[in-house]
């Protein structure tokens, strides 16, 4: 017995025939394939940060202070960071997609998301590359017992 599924209800089908990018194809690609590097970043940092050494005893600034001192730990991180801003990103603009009926509210809700995502990628991205857990010129009651007296 044949089964026919009825054409997607959604407003943004695209007309058969139309050329150009298929931004909707790409976004679904991007979903599954940063899904699975993200869960190999996180469960590597998940793996460094719980399973090797003192387990969850030894987190604290200092270790979170060394591992920002590796360029090999900076790069995971922002990696990590960046996949998964964009990856919630695109989730949540899926979601707006899905049930924000008025155009006008769909594009404010996806203005925001953008916003949103922008924004935190920034500051995380200059939180991890400029971290000085021993800052020049900063009272040495306030340093950390690492750093060394200046």
């Amino acid at each position: 017995m044949a089964t026919t599924l009825d054409s997607p209800r959604s407003p943004y089908a695209r007309p058969t025939g139309k050329r150009g990018t298929n931004w909707e194809k790409w976004g679904w690609i991007y979903m599954r394939g940063s899904g699975v590097v993200l869960i190999v970043l996180i469960f590597g940092h998940l793996f460094v940060n719980l399973m090797i050494g003192k387990g969850v005893d030894a987190l604290n600034f200092g270790f979170v202070a060394g591992k920002l001192a590796s360029p090999f730990w900076q790069w995971w991180d922002v990696a990590m960071l960046w996949l998964a801003l964009i990856h919630g990103g695109n989730g949540m603009r899926t979601i707006v997609n899905d049930y924000a009926t008025q155009r006008v509210t769909r594009g404010i809700f996806k203005w925001a998301i953008l916003a949103a995502v922008v924004i935190l990628i920034v500051l995380g991205t200059l939180v991890v590359f400029t971290f000085d857990p021993c800052p020049a010129g900063s009272p040495a009651d306030l340093l950390p017992k690492f750093c060394p007296a200046i």
